[in-house]
């Protein structure tokens, strides 16, 4: 479940990332939240609960 988890995260990552032209003046916004995501999923492996 946890790897699962990581793998999508990661793919959500690369997927948020303004390297094409319709997406550039997002700004940092749609990685920003994925960067939380990531942060929250660590955060509750090292304490057990997923």
């Amino acid at each position: 479940m946890t790897t699962i988890l990581i793998v999508i995260l990661i793919l959500i990552l690369i997927g948020a990332l303004p390297s094409w032209g319709y997406s550039r003046s997002w700004g940092y916004g749609p990685s920003g939240i994925v960067t939380v995501l990531l942060i929250i999923l660590i955060v509750m492996m090292l304490t057990g609960r997923v």
